[in-house]
């Protein structure tokens, strides 16, 4: 039997094995599965946060824009997470202080109940897609190592994706991300000496690769550069995902320091995946973009080293999914149904809902990736229908005091249709992101209508900023 099947199989299996032991020992009550009881120590925290960001969007989608336009220009563009990372170190101790399962909870602190049920329906739209291409980037690995079809392979992984967050919770999750993100690093960086090797050194892959993978721009326009820049720089600044992660950890000094750790394994993870992914446009001339490190970790590495790199990087695509898909279900359960139930349900009521809500986003999630044509394509839709119409609210909720009501709800709404419009409506004009068309106009209505309404649509505003400075 193929041996990338075996240990791939069994490192799935493993996983699998986790999240049933969490499940039983773990997981008594929906603070338990939605943020670990509170309880998660600064290393998990770390590894549950790398392993959330660098998903299929750092393995597939990051490695095919790579693949395709050259390190240079990938420096650029993946250096939005890092840069998000930095601001984030100031937010995260403010937002463990809140105690909150979702980041529409945190809005309706300060700006009532219809804010928070907006936000809620655009994060869903959003998070939806991002866990939609992890369930493709899973498929490709399993196609590349046992030959199952594209079609086939995000069933099974969408299946696992599913089971992991329904049994476990964030448990499961937290602590296979940290396995995973301890696993990624370790294979890269022994595997680094065998592929500067394999391409004759740097000297050697200089001259390998064509002029415009070696061009600072690899042949995009400015505002195209930007437009591949700000949807990941926008999404982690807003990340439901990473305000959750804060919320698990023991404490607000836990959460504050393992930014600084996250922002060390993202640059190590971002920094080997640019090397890796141009390493194989000069030993694979002809593969699929999206498949860059796959490839690399199949057969440009000894095999140890690429199982290793294998193993991860199907973990990653499967943990992040998984986290995104447990936020989702989270919006659908606290910021609609409970908030709107007129019985206050139980919490094992709200707990049993909560795992059924994630098996019915799971197969949304999988039928949406059957309509995008690639990861990078999806990848930049979900991130700027997240960065256009969420990012702008969440750092105006804690860091503006001038916003009003008025301006958050209306922020939200013109981000999110001008990006459904310009992705859906006009089909990408100049073959520019949409994020260059909704941000503007996102920030532009906040700053406007809250000047306009600073006197009438300001919800608690006092209250919510004595909160978050404890």
């Amino acid at each position: 039997m193929n041996i990338y099947l075996i240990v791939v199989v069994g490192y799935l299996v493993f996983m699998a094995l986790l999240g049933l032991y969490f499940a039983k020992r773990s997981v008594q009550t929906s603070d338990d599965f939605m943020v670990a009881g509170r309880r998660l120590p600064l290393f998990v925290v770390i590894g549950t946060l790398l392993a959330t960001w660098v998903g299929s969007g750092t393995v597939v989608g990051g490695a095919s824009f790579i693949y395709q336009y050259g390190p240079f220009a990938a420096i650029f563009n993946l250096s939005g997470g890092a840069v998000g990372i930095i601001i984030l170190y100031f937010i995260a101790a403010k937002v463990r202080v809140g105690e909150n399962y979702t980041v529409p909870q945190m809005i309706e602190k300060r700006f009532g109940s219809s804010a928070r049920l907006i936000s809620s329906i655009f994060i869903l739209l959003a998070y939806v897609g991002i866990c939609a291409y992890q369930l493709t980037g899973g498929a490709y690995v399993l196609n590349i190592t046992t030959g199952i079809p594209v079609e086939m392979g995000a069933i099974i992984i969408g299946v696992l994706v599913i089971f992991l967050t329904a049994s476990g919770g964030l448990f499961s999750v937290a602590y296979t991300d940290s396995i995973s993100s301890l696993m990624i690093v370790f294979g890269f960086l022994v595997g680094l000496p065998f592929v500067v090797n394999a391409v004759g050194g740097f000297s050697g892959l200089e001259l390998s690769l064509p002029d415009q993978a070696l061009s600072w721009n690899g042949g995009l326009s400015i505002p195209q550069l930007i437009g591949f820049f700000l949807p990941l720089f926008l999404l982690i600044l807003g990340d439901q995902n990473m305000y959750q992660r804060f919320s698990a950890a023991k404490s607000s000094s836990v959460a504050k320091k393992s930014t600084v750790g996250f922002f060390i394994g993202n640059l190590l993870v971002v920094g080997m995946t640019i090397f890796f992914a141009t390493a194989a446009i000069a030993l694979f001339p002809n593969i699929n973009p999206d498949t860059a490190i796959l490839e690399i970790a199949i057969n440009g590495l000894p095999l140890p080293i690429g199982l290793i790199i294998l193993s991860a990087a199907v973990a990653f695509l499967i943990t992040t999914g998984t986290s995104y898909l447990l936020s989702a279900s989270g919006n659908i359960i606290y910021d609609m149904y409970q908030r709107y139930s007129k019985s206050k349900p139980s919490d094992q009521k709200l707990l049993k809902y909560n795992r059924l809500t994630v098996v019915g986003l799971g197969v949304l999630a999988y039928l949406l990736g059957a309509y995008f044509p690639t990861v990078l394509a999806i990848q930049m839709y979900s991130y700027t229908m997240y960065g256009a119409a969420i990012t702008p609210t969440v750092l105006a909720t804690v860091l503006w005091k001038r916003a009003t009501k008025a301006g958050i709800i209306s922020s939200m709404v013109v981000g999110g249709t001008a990006t459904i419009f310009w992705e859906i409506g006009l089909n990408r004009p100049l073959d520019w992101n949409s994020v260059l068309f909704s941000l503007p106009l996102s920030v532009l209505t906040l700053i406007v209508i809250s000047l306009l309404t600073k006197n009438k649509h300001s919800v608690n505003k006092d209250v919510f900023l004595k909160e978050s400075n404890g």
